[in-house]
Protein backbone atom coordinates (compact mmCIF):
# COMPACT_ATOMS: atom_id res chain seq x y z
CA UNK A 1 0.00 0.00 0.00
CA UNK A 2 1.20 3.35 -1.10
CA UNK A 3 1.21 6.21 2.19
CA UNK A 4 -0.47 8.86 1.67
CA UNK A 5 2.60 10.72 3.35
CA UNK A 6 3.94 11.15 -0.45
CA UNK A 7 1.13 13.82 -1.17
CA UNK A 8 1.67 16.32 1.41
CA UNK A 9 -1.67 18.15 1.78
CA UNK A 10 -3.89 14.92 2.84
CA UNK A 11 -6.24 14.50 5.68
CA UNK A 12 -8.11 11.71 6.68
CA UNK A 13 -11.14 12.03 8.32
CA UNK A 14 -13.18 9.39 10.06
CA UNK A 15 -16.56 10.18 11.29
CA UNK A 16 -20.21 8.84 12.01
CA UNK A 17 -22.89 8.84 14.09
CA UNK A 18 -21.98 8.13 18.08
CA UNK A 19 -21.42 4.81 19.64
CA UNK A 20 -20.53 3.19 15.58
CA UNK A 21 -16.71 2.36 16.49
CA UNK A 22 -14.99 5.72 15.44
CA UNK A 23 -12.42 5.68 17.91
CA UNK A 24 -11.10 1.95 17.65
CA UNK A 25 -10.83 2.47 13.85
CA UNK A 26 -9.64 5.95 14.15
CA UNK A 27 -6.74 4.40 16.55
CA UNK A 28 -5.82 1.23 13.84
CA UNK A 29 -6.00 3.56 10.95
CA UNK A 30 -3.42 5.41 12.92
CA UNK A 31 -1.65 2.81 13.78
CA UNK A 32 -1.36 1.61 10.05
CA UNK A 33 -0.78 5.15 8.60
CA UNK A 34 1.84 6.23 11.19
CA UNK A 35 -0.97 8.61 11.89
CA UNK A 36 -2.43 10.93 14.75
CA UNK A 37 -5.66 11.75 16.18
CA UNK A 38 -7.44 15.14 16.19
CA UNK A 39 -10.43 14.27 18.09
CA UNK A 40 -13.49 16.31 16.22
CA UNK A 41 -15.74 15.77 18.78
CA UNK A 42 -17.48 19.26 20.44
CA UNK A 43 -17.81 17.66 24.00
CA UNK A 44 -14.27 15.66 24.05
CA UNK A 45 -13.05 19.12 24.63
CA UNK A 46 -13.85 19.72 27.89
CA UNK A 47 -12.01 18.33 31.11
CA UNK A 48 -13.58 16.96 33.69
CA UNK A 49 -16.38 15.14 31.39
CA UNK A 50 -14.72 11.89 30.47
CA UNK A 51 -17.35 9.02 31.18
CA UNK A 52 -20.69 10.74 29.34
CA UNK A 53 -18.66 11.73 26.34
CA UNK A 54 -17.12 8.10 26.13
CA UNK A 55 -13.11 9.64 25.65
CA UNK A 56 -10.18 7.17 24.21
CA UNK A 57 -9.12 5.92 27.72
CA UNK A 58 -5.73 6.28 28.75
CA UNK A 59 -4.87 3.02 26.96
CA UNK A 60 -6.20 4.20 23.83
CA UNK A 61 -4.46 7.35 23.97
CA UNK A 62 -1.44 5.53 24.51
CA UNK A 63 -1.56 3.88 21.04
CA UNK A 64 -1.62 6.74 18.85
CA UNK A 65 -1.27 10.36 20.05
CA UNK A 66 -4.75 12.21 20.42
CA UNK A 67 -4.80 15.95 20.48
CA UNK A 68 -7.87 18.29 21.13
CA UNK A 69 -9.12 16.38 24.54
CA UNK A 70 -9.23 17.81 27.58
CA UNK A 71 -8.23 21.98 26.27
CA UNK A 72 -11.47 23.82 27.97
CA UNK A 73 -13.01 23.63 31.18
CA UNK A 74 -16.91 23.35 31.02
CA UNK A 75 -17.93 27.07 31.67
CA UNK A 76 -15.42 28.11 28.65
CA UNK A 77 -16.44 29.22 25.10
CA UNK A 78 -15.37 26.88 21.93
CA UNK A 79 -16.66 27.33 18.61
CA UNK A 80 -16.21 25.41 14.96
CA UNK A 81 -13.85 28.77 14.50
CA UNK A 82 -11.78 28.29 16.90
CA UNK A 83 -11.68 24.22 16.35
CA UNK A 84 -10.59 25.15 12.84
CA UNK A 85 -8.03 27.08 13.71
CA UNK A 86 -6.24 24.50 16.25
CA UNK A 87 -6.97 21.44 13.98
CA UNK A 88 -5.15 23.78 10.94
CA UNK A 89 -1.99 24.14 13.17
CA UNK A 90 -1.37 20.92 14.32
CA UNK A 91 -2.15 19.34 10.77
CA UNK A 92 0.98 21.56 9.71
CA UNK A 93 2.54 20.57 12.92
CA UNK A 94 1.79 16.79 12.35
CA UNK A 95 2.98 16.94 9.10
CA UNK A 96 5.86 18.56 9.09
CA UNK A 97 7.23 15.75 11.52
CA UNK A 98 6.31 13.60 8.81
CA UNK A 99 3.03 12.18 10.21
CA UNK A 100 -0.67 11.62 8.89
CA UNK A 101 -3.21 13.81 10.54
CA UNK A 102 -6.57 11.59 10.88
CA UNK A 103 -10.06 13.67 12.53
CA UNK A 104 -11.80 11.96 14.33
CA UNK A 105 -14.82 12.68 15.61
CA UNK A 106 -19.00 13.01 15.12
CA UNK A 107 -19.35 16.64 15.65
CA UNK A 108 -20.42 17.70 11.59
CA UNK A 109 -19.92 20.95 12.13
CA UNK A 110 -16.30 21.16 13.37
CA UNK A 111 -15.21 18.68 10.09
CA UNK A 112 -16.92 21.59 7.72
CA UNK A 113 -15.21 24.06 9.46
CA UNK A 114 -12.09 23.05 8.98
CA UNK A 115 -12.44 21.51 5.74
CA UNK A 116 -14.75 23.86 3.71
CA UNK A 117 -14.10 27.20 6.18
CA UNK A 118 -16.09 29.68 8.31
CA UNK A 119 -18.16 32.66 8.71
CA UNK A 120 -16.06 35.66 9.80
CA UNK A 121 -17.74 36.08 13.19
CA UNK A 122 -15.71 36.41 16.03
CA UNK A 123 -15.62 35.17 19.39
CA UNK A 124 -18.99 36.05 21.78
CA UNK A 125 -18.28 36.95 25.27
CA UNK A 126 -19.09 34.88 28.17
CA UNK A 127 -21.39 37.27 29.74
CA UNK A 128 -23.09 39.11 26.39
CA UNK A 129 -24.20 34.99 25.77
CA UNK A 130 -25.15 34.35 29.74
CA UNK A 131 -27.40 37.37 29.29
CA UNK A 132 -29.07 36.73 26.39
CA UNK A 133 -29.19 32.94 27.16
CA UNK A 134 -30.98 34.41 30.89
CA UNK A 135 -33.18 36.51 29.05
CA UNK A 136 -34.58 34.16 26.56
CA UNK A 137 -35.32 31.50 29.24
CA UNK A 138 -37.76 34.10 31.22
CA UNK A 139 -39.32 35.68 28.31
CA UNK A 140 -38.62 33.65 24.49
CA UNK A 141 -41.22 35.05 22.90
CA UNK A 142 -39.86 38.52 23.40
CA UNK A 143 -36.51 37.66 22.19
CA UNK A 144 -38.10 36.35 18.96
CA UNK A 145 -39.86 39.84 18.85
CA UNK A 146 -36.30 41.41 19.26
CA UNK A 147 -34.52 39.45 16.45
CA UNK A 148 -37.57 40.01 13.95
CA UNK A 149 -36.48 43.57 14.44
CA UNK A 150 -32.97 43.47 14.35
CA UNK A 151 -32.54 40.72 11.52
CA UNK A 152 -35.49 40.11 10.51
CA UNK A 153 -34.11 37.49 7.69
CA UNK A 154 -32.59 35.16 9.94
CA UNK A 155 -35.89 35.00 12.19
CA UNK A 156 -38.10 34.38 9.29
CA UNK A 157 -35.57 30.89 8.67
CA UNK A 158 -36.23 30.08 12.33
CA UNK A 159 -38.84 28.17 14.73
CA UNK A 160 -40.37 30.69 17.43
CA UNK A 161 -39.11 28.73 19.84
CA UNK A 162 -35.74 27.39 18.87
CA UNK A 163 -34.13 29.04 21.79
CA UNK A 164 -30.02 28.28 20.60
CA UNK A 165 -30.72 29.91 17.30
CA UNK A 166 -32.47 33.00 18.58
CA UNK A 167 -29.77 33.76 21.20
CA UNK A 168 -27.41 33.47 18.39
CA UNK A 169 -28.62 35.88 15.69
CA UNK A 170 -29.32 38.30 19.13
CA UNK A 171 -25.93 37.87 20.59
CA UNK A 172 -23.75 37.89 17.69
CA UNK A 173 -25.37 41.43 16.88
CA UNK A 174 -24.43 42.07 20.09
CA UNK A 175 -21.39 41.57 19.84
CA UNK A 176 -20.81 42.79 16.17
CA UNK A 177 -23.43 45.14 15.09
CA UNK A 178 -23.86 42.88 12.30
CA UNK A 179 -26.46 41.06 11.14
CA UNK A 180 -26.22 37.29 11.28
CA UNK A 181 -28.01 36.77 8.11
CA UNK A 182 -25.46 39.72 6.21
CA UNK A 183 -22.26 37.58 8.43
CA UNK A 184 -23.33 34.22 6.37
CA UNK A 185 -23.00 35.65 3.15
CA UNK A 186 -19.19 36.65 3.66
CA UNK A 187 -17.25 33.88 1.84
CA UNK A 188 -15.93 31.65 4.45
CA UNK A 189 -12.34 31.37 5.21
CA UNK A 190 -10.78 27.92 4.56
CA UNK A 191 -7.72 27.44 7.52
CA UNK A 192 -5.88 25.27 4.57
CA UNK A 193 -5.90 23.61 1.22
CA UNK A 194 -5.64 19.99 2.06
CA UNK A 195 -7.22 17.40 -0.01
CA UNK A 196 -9.71 15.52 2.77
CA UNK A 197 -10.25 11.74 2.15
CA UNK A 198 -13.55 11.62 3.84
CA UNK A 199 -14.90 8.28 5.72
CA UNK A 200 -18.23 7.44 8.09
CA UNK A 201 -18.90 4.38 9.74
CA UNK A 202 -21.94 2.93 8.62
CA UNK A 203 -24.01 0.96 11.64
CA UNK A 204 -27.14 -0.83 10.49
CA UNK A 205 -30.00 1.13 12.26
CA UNK A 206 -31.22 -1.36 15.62
CA UNK A 207 -27.76 -2.76 15.92
CA UNK A 208 -26.64 1.11 16.33
CA UNK A 209 -29.17 1.36 18.73
CA UNK A 210 -28.29 -1.95 20.63
CA UNK A 211 -24.72 -0.54 20.47
CA UNK A 212 -25.87 2.90 22.30
CA UNK A 213 -27.70 0.84 24.69
CA UNK A 214 -24.69 -0.94 25.55
CA UNK A 215 -22.67 2.13 26.32
CA UNK A 216 -25.29 4.11 28.48
CA UNK A 217 -25.17 0.98 30.39
CA UNK A 218 -21.44 0.77 30.71
CA UNK A 219 -21.45 4.36 31.41
CA UNK A 220 -23.66 4.51 34.47
CA UNK A 221 -21.62 1.03 35.74
CA UNK A 222 -18.52 2.37 35.40
CA UNK A 223 -19.39 5.80 37.61
CA UNK A 224 -21.12 8.75 35.39
CA UNK A 225 -23.42 9.05 38.50
CA UNK A 226 -19.87 10.31 40.29
CA UNK A 227 -18.42 11.76 37.51
CA UNK A 228 -21.69 14.52 37.27
CA UNK A 229 -21.32 14.68 41.60
CA UNK A 230 -17.99 15.89 41.40
CA UNK A 231 -18.50 18.40 38.51
CA UNK A 232 -21.38 19.95 40.07
CA UNK A 233 -19.25 19.58 43.55
CA UNK A 234 -16.84 21.85 41.37
CA UNK A 235 -19.38 24.61 40.68
CA UNK A 236 -20.22 23.27 37.08
CA UNK A 237 -24.25 23.61 36.85
CA UNK A 238 -26.90 22.58 34.84
CA UNK A 239 -27.02 26.02 32.80
CA UNK A 240 -23.67 25.54 31.04
CA UNK A 241 -24.19 24.75 27.09
CA UNK A 242 -21.10 21.91 27.73
CA UNK A 243 -23.40 20.08 30.56
CA UNK A 244 -27.31 20.24 28.94
CA UNK A 245 -26.64 18.11 26.52
CA UNK A 246 -27.32 14.14 26.67
CA UNK A 247 -26.00 12.53 28.97
CA UNK A 248 -25.14 15.22 31.73
CA UNK A 249 -28.72 16.79 31.56
CA UNK A 250 -30.41 13.94 32.41
CA UNK A 251 -28.05 12.79 35.71
CA UNK A 252 -28.11 16.22 36.86
CA UNK A 253 -31.84 15.51 36.87
CA UNK A 254 -31.18 12.65 38.83
CA UNK A 255 -29.13 14.02 41.58
CA UNK A 256 -31.65 16.45 42.11
CA UNK A 257 -33.88 14.14 42.67
CA UNK A 258 -36.34 14.26 39.85
CA UNK A 259 -35.64 11.05 38.25
CA UNK A 260 -35.01 7.37 39.40
CA UNK A 261 -32.00 6.08 38.19
CA UNK A 262 -33.68 3.45 35.79
CA UNK A 263 -36.19 6.48 34.17
CA UNK A 264 -32.56 8.51 34.09
CA UNK A 265 -31.25 5.24 32.13
CA UNK A 266 -33.63 4.97 29.86
CA UNK A 267 -34.02 9.19 28.68
CA UNK A 268 -29.96 8.90 28.18
CA UNK A 269 -30.53 6.43 25.61
CA UNK A 270 -33.58 7.87 23.64
CA UNK A 271 -31.65 11.36 23.58
CA UNK A 272 -28.48 9.60 22.26
CA UNK A 273 -30.62 7.88 19.40
CA UNK A 274 -31.81 11.22 18.36
CA UNK A 275 -28.55 12.79 18.89
CA UNK A 276 -27.30 9.58 16.49
CA UNK A 277 -30.08 10.19 13.70
CA UNK A 278 -29.28 13.91 13.51
CA UNK A 279 -26.06 13.00 13.13
CA UNK A 280 -26.78 10.90 10.40
CA UNK A 281 -28.90 13.13 8.74
CA UNK A 282 -26.00 15.77 8.74
CA UNK A 283 -23.59 13.08 7.26
CA UNK A 284 -25.72 11.96 4.48
CA UNK A 285 -26.15 15.62 3.27
CA UNK A 286 -22.08 15.25 2.48
CA UNK A 287 -21.91 13.51 -0.78
CA UNK A 288 -17.96 13.77 -0.80
CA UNK A 289 -18.04 11.10 2.26
CA UNK A 290 -17.36 7.37 1.76
CA UNK A 291 -19.57 4.69 4.06
CA UNK A 292 -17.69 2.19 5.35
CA UNK A 293 -19.62 -0.67 6.88
CA UNK A 294 -18.97 -0.93 10.96
CA UNK A 295 -18.44 -3.10 12.90
CA UNK A 296 -16.21 -5.45 11.64
CA UNK A 297 -12.33 -6.03 10.66
CA UNK A 298 -13.21 -4.93 7.01
CA UNK A 299 -13.74 -1.13 7.79
CA UNK A 300 -10.08 -0.25 7.95
CA UNK A 301 -9.42 -2.86 5.22
CA UNK A 302 -11.56 -0.90 3.29
CA UNK A 303 -10.35 2.85 4.21
CA UNK A 304 -6.98 1.85 3.68
CA UNK A 305 -7.71 0.02 0.08
CA UNK A 306 -9.82 3.55 -0.44
CA UNK A 307 -6.91 5.45 0.21
CA UNK A 308 -4.44 3.50 -1.86
CA UNK A 309 -6.70 3.95 -5.06
CA UNK A 310 -7.47 7.65 -4.64
CA UNK A 311 -3.62 8.56 -3.90
CA UNK A 312 -2.24 5.89 -6.61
Amino acid sequence: MKSINALEDSIVVVAGPTASGKTAVGIALAEALNGEIISADSRQIFRHMDIGTAKPTDEEQASAPHHLIDIVDPDESYSAGQFAKDAAALIVDIKRRGRVPILVGGSGFYLEALADGFSPIPEIPDHIRNELKQAAASDLPGMFSRLKNLDPVLADRLHPNDTQRIVRGLEVFETTGQKLSELQKIPRKRPGNWAVGWFALDVERELLYSMIDRRVDWMIARGLVEEVRQMKAKGYGQELDAINTFGYREIYQHISGQLRLDETKELIKTATRQYAKRQLTWFRRNDRIKWVENPGDAALETILKSLDTTRG
